[in-house]
């Protein structure tokens, strides 16, 4: 199977040439790899461009975005930028994190489900982040059933589906509801166990916290909904403050009228399935 594969990339001079080099071990190639360099100030381009002389599958794409971390819409932005340069020859399309290291077989992998499942839409495997001892650990702070959007990958029928990535905080989670609304399958593999060299959002301030809650609200959670999922965050993350971040989100989108990112039948269905899934683990 032919893939595809789109890196945003900010300031990832301490990790990306293992990312990089983790491609380059893979059992099965990928088509082509369009590396984003989005408005880095270290020596980010500078290791892309060694890595597009060592392999015509690299493609480098500079471009400037704010350098403010905001989670969705600047990595969102810079995936666009690189889809740009990729035509419709693939059978899946992964969006991939500059700060991983895959296993060998991870794309062989994916693609053998792909083929052997057309039902499946999206799959993935985990990740497992160092401790101060050395340790990899898994970090997996929701259900099994999802894939991390540091390394997604995508069937091409499923991605035109869903319209392709929300450009908003939650991206990652709206992908998935829409894929099941449209009659796709999440697939997660255990063994298939991805290094995460940077913990998950060290960088976002309180201004990107209170996104969580912006999101529950367009994707149409409701209030009981947003209020079980933000307790179950911040009881995951050990931090009360997520869940008072979550309703002040949720309350500020609400009163500022922010537009849905889902329609009214997909928002029916997404809250259908959220409570059929909370039902499941209650009872």
């Amino acid at each position: 199977m032919d893939y595809y594969i789109v890196i945003p990339a900010h300031n990832e001079e301490q990790y990306i040439s293992y990312t990089l080099d983790s491609i380059l071990k893979q059992s099965l190639l990928p088509k082509k790899v369009i590396i984003v360099n989005d408005n880095s100030s270290d020596d980010t381009e500078k290791i892309i461009n060694s890595y597009c002389l060592k392999s015509e599958f690299f493609t480098k794409l500079n471009t400037t975005s704010t350098k403010e971390h905001m989670p969705g819409s600047k990595v969102i932005n810079a995936f666009y930028k690189g889809l740009e340069l990729l035509d419709n020859s693939y059978d899946f399309i992964v969006k991939l994190d500059a700060d991983i290291i895959l296993p060998e077989n991870y794309f062989e992998t994916i693609a053998y489900i792909f083929k052997t499942n057309p039902k499946v839409g999206i799959a993935g495997g985990f990740a497992y982040e160092e401790t101060k001892d050395g340790k990899w650990l898994l970090n997996h702070p929701m259900n099994k059933d999802h894939v991390r959007g540091a390394f997604k990958a995508y069937s091409k029928t499923c991605f035109k589906a869903i319209n392709g990535l929300k450009n908003a905080m939650g991206w990652d989670t709206v992908d998935e509801l829409l894929a099941q609304y449209h009659g796709f399958e999440i697939y997660t593999k255990d063994q298939l166990q991805v290094k995460h060299l940077r913990p998950t959002g060290g960088a976002y301030n309180k201004k990107a916290k209170l996104l969580q809650g912006k999101a529950m609200r367009t994707l149409r959670y409701g209030f009981w909904i947003t209020i079980i999922a933000s307790l179950k965050m911040a009881l995951k993350q050990k931090k009360s403050a997520t869940f008072f971040h979550n309703l002040e989100g949720y309350r500020n989108a609400k009163k500022e009228k922010v537009p849905f990112l889902v329609s009214k039948e997909e928002g029916d269905f997404i809250r259908k399935l959220r409570w059929k899934n909370i039902k499941q683990k209650l009872f």
